[in-house]
């Protein structure tokens, strides 16, 4: 088996690190609003996307129906999303963001770049820019790489160097 390359090691560890603590804090916010951080996900893909079908919502958050619809459910259930007649086929629903849906996703957005903000509020904008961009390129390249990992997990992946 090759070595891995320490700087490897030292982002898998801290993405792990990173996924724990956004998981607490995930459940701190579940427990104040009483809405899934997942339907939060869903709220965001309405306002970027604009109205959709249930099926194309479930594609583009990456999830499947039946989450995606208990999702909504809670979504339609607080205002923050209606269901509504699609103009290309009246038989049909699209999901669409309410205004308080917008106020709301408004708020969060603040209060995630405060966040931010205050995590790095002893950095230079130098490395606050660094940051944003090579986190960019980190997520931009694991979402190509999803279909592959997907397929054949890492630890279980062998190359023709190693023995």
């Amino acid at each position: 088996m090759s070595e891995t390359e320490p700087a490897i090691d030292a982002i898998a560890i801290q993405l792990v690190r990173l996924h724990r603590l956004r998981d607490r804090a995930m459940a701190q916010i579940k427990d104040r609003s009483g809405i899934d951080p997942a339907g939060f996900m869903v709220l965001f893909r309405l306002l970027c996307d604009g109205p959709m079908r249930s099926g194309a919502l479930a594609e583009a958050v990456n999830s499947d129906a039946s989450t995606v619809s208990r999702q909504v459910a809670q979504l339609v259930e607080r205002g923050l999303v209606v269901r509504a007649a699609d103009p290309d086929d009246g038989r049909a629903t699209v999901l669409a963001v309410t205004d308080y849906g917008r106020e709301t996703a408004d708020r969060i957005r603040a209060k995630r770049r405060e966040s931010v903000a205050i995590v790095t509020e002893n950095w230079s904008a130098d490395d606050r820019a660094l940051l944003a961009g090579l986190l960019t390129r980190f997520v931009d390249d694991y979402d190509a790489a999803r279909p592959f990992l997907a397929t054949q997990p890492p630890a279980l992946r062998t190359t023709e160097n190693d023995s």
